[in-house]
């Protein structure tokens, strides 16, 4: 077995990786019994969005439009996502990436699929000198009031979608116009604000990738260049 990762170059809409994973999952459930049709294999899409906030399945349908159009003020987008958690920002300098496994595959536990996630993202900080850690709050922290990664997961039929976005070099002001995730008194950090400078988003998520990997029992990785419309690039 390998783990496919799918990579989506410089800054792509949050559509774009939205419509790939879906049609992920899709052909996840229909490779489930009694098909016949053979599994794919794991996939996780690392990538970059241009300025979106989200919010969560169960804040669908709650934000006026008044609070819609105050988030995208300053030139970003705004969307529903069917992930666990509540509003959150998406921009340059944060890795999002998306596994799209089905848990049953790999021996996991639905409750045990977010402690993968929080293991692989504080192995990709130990690796570039970030002590890091959870805490009774979801996601993962570099103190208990500064987080550095969001988590937050969709599954149907033990089939994963949506996932994590790590802050590599985000600007973090777009957090001050949210209550980030939910919770009131809490900062958002990054690698730049911990003093780790210079990395770029995507070797920070090959190194995810790799973590991720070892988490879920695949030894082998085959990287796929997709083009900015999610589309295999087939250029030389």
């Amino acid at each position: 077995m390998k783990l496919t990762h799918l990579h989506l170059p410089n800054l792509v809409p949050y559509s774009i990786a939205s419509t790939l994973q879906e049609t992920l999952v899709a052909a996840f459930l229909a490779s489930k019994p009694p098909s016949t049709i053979p599994q794919p294999n794991p996939t996780i899409i690392t990538a970059q969005f241009h300025p979106t906030y989200t919010c969560g399945r169960r804040e669908i349908g709650t934000i006026s439009h008044s609070q819609q159009a105050y988030l995208r003020a300053p030139g970003a987008t705004f969307a529903e996502a069917m992930r666990g958690g509540q509003t959150t920002f998406h921009g340059p300098g944060q890795l999002v990436a998306y596994p799209v496994i089905d848990l049953r595959t790999h021996k996991l536990r639905p409750r045990d699929y977010v402690c993968v996630l929080e293991k692989a993202l504080i192995a990709t900080c130990g690796r570039f000198g970030i002590t890091a850690m959870t805490t009774e709050n979801t996601g993962v922290w570099t103190s208990p009031e500064d987080k550095i990664a969001a988590i937050g997961v969709h599954m149907r039929r033990n089939v994963t979608s949506h996932g994590v976005g790590l802050n590599v070099a985000t600007e973090l002001w777009w957090f001050e116009r949210i209550v980030a995730c939910g919770l009131e008194g809490k900062r958002t950090t990054s690698f730049e604000r911990e003093g780790i400078v210079g990395k770029t988003v995507e070797e920070v998520g090959e190194v995810f990738v790799e973590e991720f990997a070892r988490e879920v029992g695949v030894g082998e990785i085959e990287r796929v260049e997709l083009d900015e419309r999610g589309t295999l690039n087939t250029d030389p």
